[in-house]
This record gives C-alpha cells, structure tokens and sequence, in this order.
C-alpha cells in the first residue's frame, strides 16, 4: 500500500500534451475522407471513359468496310509503311527483337537486284510514339566522320527529310563515329553543317557491320514521331563517301516518290476514314485509338499530356513532394491499419495494360483499368468493342492521364498534412506554455508556501505575495493558503504568548499558596514534620519550575537577539565548566578532552554555559551507572565540534529527527518534570550563534553522543573585529 501511495502519475503539462493528441482525430478523419474522395473521382474518370468508348464503338458497329486492309498505295503518296511494334526493340543493330510478321515490309531502294554500292533495304516501325528504323546498307568502303571537320557531309552519313509540325521543312543527319553510334543533328539547307551545333539526343542510333557480310552496314536508330507534322511527309536518304581523302560524296540514294506521285509520306498502318471520323472526338488531355481485330491501329486522336508536360515542379516543390510520399505510408498504415498500396507502383506499364485491355475487349469485355505512365505518370484505360453480326471486329481504346486527380490528391494530401501539422504544432506549444506558464505559477506558489513554515513547523510569514491577486482557481488557492497562515499566525502568537501570561496568572496564587504553607510550617509546632506539608510544597516547587521552564523557552529566541557577542576561546571555556560540573555532580565523573588548536569563537558565554547545562543534564539521565561522561571538544575546516557522549540507551531512529524540537520528550511517564524543552534550547541556541547541534548513536553501540558545531574565528580577524568593537 505504501508503495501504491508513491507512485506519482504525470505531470501538468504531460497531462495537456496527451490532451492535444486528441486532436490528430481532425488529420485522421480528414485523410480517411481524402482516400474516399480519391476513389470516387478515379472511379467516376473511369466510367466517364468507358461511356465515351462505347459512344465512339457505337459510330463503327457494323462498319465493317472501314477495317479491310490498307491499299498498297495512299493517293497522291509514295508510302512508308511502319506497322506497330510490340516488343521493345534494343538499339544494337540486330533484327532479332523486331516482331517477324514484319519481314515482308521490306522496301528496297537503289539498283532494282539491291547489290549495288550505296542500295539499302528499309524496315520502319513504331512503338510508344517512336519510329523505329532498321536499315540493311551496301558499302564497300566506310568512311567515318572526322571530328576535325565542322562539315557534316564529308563522311557517309543517314539524311532524313520531313515535314515538321509548324510546317518548316526538317532536316536532321545522323552521322557515324568511331563508336559506331549515330548521332543526329539538325542540318542547314545545303546538308553541310549543323544548324545548332550540339546534337539532339532525341534520335538514337547505332550501326554494326556484320562478321559474314563485309561490305554489308546495319544501321538501327530511332526517332521521335512528334517531329512530324499531321501530314507526316517523311524521307529516308544514304549519302555514300568512298573517298576518306577527298571525301566527297560519290551516291545519294533516297526513298523519293514514284513517278507520278506529288510526294513521300509516312503511313504508320492508320486509316483515313477511320482516323477522319474520330478527329473531331478528341478532347484535351485524352487518346482515342481505334484498333482492328488483328491489333493494328488504325485511327489514333488526341495526345496524353505527360505530367513533365502539365506542369514544371521547382526543386523545393519537389522535395516537399518527395517528403509528403514517404510520409504517406506510415499515416496511412496509421489510419487504415494496413500497408499502403501505391497504385501508380503496383498498376502495369502503359504496354501491358494496353494489351490486357484490348484482349479483353476484342473478346467482347468492355473494361476500364489503370496503368502507369512512364516513371510517375499514371492513366486511365477504357476500352470498349466494335461489334459486327454479332462478332467483334475492333475495339475503341479512350486513355487518359489522370494527373489533375492526382494532383489534386496530392496537393490536398499536402494541404491535410501541412494544417494538420502546422495546428497541432501551433496547438501543442501552446498547451505546454499554457502549461509552462501554469506549473511555474503552481512551483512558485509552492515554493512560497513551503518557504513559509521551517523546517521545524514555525511560521516565517504570516501572508502570501504571489497569485493574491490572479482572478483564476490558482488565485483562489492562494488566497485560501493565505488566509489560513494568517489564522495559524494569529494562533502561534497566542501559543507564544500563553507561556507569558500563564506565569503571570498562575505565579500570584502560587505565591498565596507558596506564603501559605509557610506561614502553617510556622503556626503549628512540628508540622514541618508532616509528610502531607512537604509534598504540598514540593508540588508548589514544580509548578514554579515548569511555569519558569515554559516561560524562558517562549522568549529565549528575544531574548537571544539582545546578547551580545564576545570573542572567547571555547577550549577555556568548557574546561572551567567541566571542572566546575565536577564539584558541583560530585557522584559523576566526567573526561573532558580538550583541542590542541586555538578555539575562537563569537558567543556569548551565559548562553553557551545554559546550553552545557542542557546537554550535561540529559546525559547525566541517560548514562549508565559507574560510566564516565566524556566531552570533547575538535577543531576541523574552520568548525568548532563540542562532542558530549555517555554510555546508555541507545537513540531510537524514528525520533532521531525530532528529539530537538519543543515539547517532545523521551524519559517515560515517570519523570512528568521534563516536557522536552532542554534539547529545544540547545537547539535554538546554536543556530543562533550560526551553527547546528545533532544527536547520534556512538559507533561501537554503545550509547549516545551530541554534537555541537560552531564557526571557527581567526584570532588575528577575531582581534581586529575586538578592536572596531571598542
């Protein structure tokens, strides 16, 4: 039970520290409502996307005409034909990665057998908005460009010509290195140096000459199909230089337009028809893409604006964004208690997605479902099918970046996080300097509360100064501390002064009673002898005694204000009243053993005598018949130590610290004299003379000894201060 009764329980301001978590419900249910909210809007994009398909599906149902096979030639145009690639094709120069149904697209250009210096065979693809180009070129001797040269056209070198998107004609070189990569750069109009000098890394390529085929190059590179305008005029031409010295170009063979035809154009396996009656459905931020039984694209609309596209995040965004996403799991697995899905992280690539989705729907699904879009993008996939007689013949494909829903997510993530974060911040400091504020007012009251009662229960102060005038429950409370010191004052005071008048009223009957027995002892003969008049008197006697007793230690404390200090070497003093103490207690026999140090010290000498007289008496109660009592006087660290020890009972613990406080006595109900004032007065006369007096059992067991400790004086200091005295 004692036990349960210390333990403490928190603090103030740990108190009102929980209590401001309470308010982390406002950010719980805040991003529970996010989450929601989050769903919702992604689920009703998504159903938004699946009626558009199926609105668009609608316009080809039964259109069966619109996906018979592309004609060989587009009017008016000699075609490059790049069909859809599905595999992700390495730029290493080998075939091996391109899809093989695409080996009869093969377009020769050159001498009609294709053997000659300078022919090459073209095979063209796309892939995830790129245009791929695998090229087989005849060269018997390769000349590599000259990094000395600023010229581009003095070494053999792949030219492109196209229509770019504003209308101006594009030209772009791919020149080959030393290692075997093709780097391109935008040309002037004569193809002879670069427009910009630096090179776009946009067109990527490589060239290998094969161990077998000597005079054979394979050239594979890549280029970006939003170079071309909505026209698409595209060319492909090799300009062969055989001579590494004079360097001059000896063929240029190029992918030119038949006879009759105005022009080139690049044909990436669409249909006019088909891709007219979807222009004009295409919205902001979406793709429409139709596509035939077989998987080929045969309308593409509208473009996917990428987030890089949308928006140009600055670096302290993005690190703040960077934080709020590794922040998010932990806040979510707080909130929802699981682990938090990255959808983004967990959905499928573009690619895969496209390809579940179009299974799905050319098997007669409709089907809406998210996929990512490069590293942090992320869309929304609708795909719908294109029935005919009761089977599938296409399916319209609607994709759509969600990055406005998830920016939206996000910057109200953000938002969420940051209020949430920046109130209860605001909230907790001020509950912890409301409650700093609050527990240093409680210490100070305390202190001053405590500061206004002793050690030994007296009252310094009779008021309290701090929080009087506060108007709130801390004021009250001292207001009530004070007003109850103030009674306990007023009640002290009539205890301090009882002593006094009760020796006043009691001492004038006394002395009537006191003359009385004396007058009886002397008008009747041999009443002296009488047992009952020598009782009455000795009980006169001790009333007199405990009224004096009573008196002397109410007002020793006045009385000791008024002494005055002299310089005296304490070692004389004791061993005169030692010797004295043996005469006076001859049946006693007292040891004194003295200081070998000069033992000076300011007091006053009546009061030093009485406090002696205090601690000789006790221990002449408590010492042990035929045992000697020893005093002792030690000079150490500038104190004075006057050690008085009798063999005898031995001190009780529990009173070890109140044996020097008033009224308490330890002798038994037999002796009724003593009411415990001869140790309160040794008490009270050495802290008056700045020192201390404590009461301890002897080492070996054996009895008791007090110590009294007082400030050692110098005698030169002490002989000075003699002489500004007088």
């Amino acid at each position: 039970m004692n036990a349960f009764n210390r333990l403490r329980g928190p603090r103030l301001p740990t108190k009102l520290a929980f209590l401001g978590l309470a308010l982390l419900v406002v950010p719980w249910f805040s991003y529970k409502q996010l989450v929601e909210m989050e769903r919702l809007l992604i689920q009703g994009q998504s159903q938004a996307q699946l009626l558009t398909a199926e609105g668009i599906s609608t316009l080809f149902n039964g259109r069966e005409d619109l996906f018979n096979d592309l004609p060989i030639d587009v009017e008016n145009f000699a075609p490059l034909f790049a069909r859809p690639l599905p595999n992700i094709i390495r730029l290493d120069g080998l075939i091996e990665d391109w899809d093989q149904s695409v080996d009869n697209d093969n377009l020769s250009f050159g001498s009609p057998q294709g053997n000659n210096d300078g022919d090459f065979e073209l095979l063209l693809g796309e892939r995830a908005g790129q245009l791929y180009v695998y090229m087989k070129i005849k060269d018997n001797n390769l000349v590599l460009r000259d990094p000395e040269y600023l010229r581009l056209d003095n070494a053999d070198h792949i030219r492109l010509n196209f229509i770019q998107a504003n209308g101006e004609d594009g030209r772009i070189s791919l020149v080959l290195g030393d290692n075997n990569a093709l780097t391109g750069f935008f040309m002037d109009d004569q193809w002879r140096y670069a427009a910009t000098g630096a090179a776009d890394n946009r067109i990527q390529g490589i060239v290998t000459r094969p161990d077998d085929e000597p005079d054979t190059l394979w050239a594979e590179f890549r280029f970006p199909l939003e170079l071309l305008g909505s026209r698409r005029f595209f060319g492909i031409s090799w300009a062969d230089v055989d001579d590494s010295v004079n360097r001059e170009i000896a063929k240029i063979t190029q992918t030119l337009p038949t006879a009759g035809q105005k022009s080139f154009n690049l044909v990436v396996l669409r249909t006019p028809e088909v891709r007219n009656i979807i222009q004009g459905l295409g919205y902001s931020g979406a793709r429409i893409l139709v596509i035939d039984s077989e998987r080929r694209v045969r309308a593409e609309t509208g473009t996917i604006q990428t987030e890089s596209e949308s928006e140009s995040d600055t670096a302290g965004v993005d690190r703040l964004a960077k934080l709020f996403a590794a922040v998010r799991p932990w806040i979510h697995a707080a909130v929802f208690g699981e682990r938090y899905k990255n959808e983004n992280t967990e959905a499928e690539d573009e690619e895969s997605a496209a390809s579940q989705a179009i299974g799905a729907s050319l098997a007669g699904e409709p089907i809406a479902m998210r996929s990512r879009l490069g590293k942090d993008g992320e869309i929304i996939l609708a795909a719908h099918p294109i029935i005919s007689a009761e089977s599938v013949i296409g399916t319209v494909i609607v994709e759509q970046n969600i990055s406005d829903i998830l920016a939206f997510q996000r910057t109200a993530f953000e938002q969420v996080i940051l209020v949430s974060s920046l109130s209860l911040f605001a909230v907790f400091v001020s509950l912890l300097a409301f409650a700093g504020r609050l527990a240093w007012r409680i210490r100070n009251l305390r202190r001053e509360a405590s500061s206004a009662i002793d050690s030994y229960g007296r009252l310094r102060t009779n008021t309290l100064i701090h929080e009087i005038e506060a108007g709130d429950e801390i004021g009250d409370l001292a207001r009530s501390v004070s007003n109850m010191l103030s009674k306990l004052h007023r009640h002290n005071t009539f205890l301090e002064s009882m002593p006094r008048t009760l020796r006043h009223e009691i001492n004038n009957p006394l002395n009537t009673l006191s003359t009385s027995l004396q007058n009886l002892a002397e008008e009747i003969p041999n009443v002296n002898e009488s047992k009952y008049l020598k009782s009455a008197q000795r009980g006169v006697h001790r009333i007199g005694s405990i009224v004096q007793n009573l008196a002397d230690a109410a007002s020793l404390e006045e009385a000791l204000e008024t002494e005055e200090m002299e310089l005296i070497d304490l070692d004389q003093l004791i061993r005169n009243y030692v010797a004295n103490c043996s005469l006076v207690h001859n049946q006693y026999q007292f040891d004194y053993r003295g200081s070998k140090q000069p033992a000076f010290t300011l007091v006053s000498d009546f009061r030093i005598e009485q406090l002696l007289d205090k601690i000789i008496d006790n221990a002449i109660d408590f010492h042990r018949r035929d045992s000697p009592i020893r005093v002792q006087l030690d000079v150490y660290n500038q104190q004075i130590q006057l050690t008085v020890a009798n063999r005898g009972p031995l001190l009780p613990a529990a009173i070890e610290q109140s044996v020097f406080d008033s009224m308490v006595s330890h002798r038994g109900q037999d002796n009724r004299l003593h009411f415990g004032l001869g140790l309160y007065v040794v008490r009270i006369i050495a802290e008056h003379h700045g020192g201390f007096v404590r009461a301890l059992n002897l080492t070996d067991g054996s009895g008791v000894a007090l110590m009294v400790q007082l400030p050692l004086i110098e005698a030169e200091a002490d002989t000075q201060r003699e002489r500004s005295i007088a």
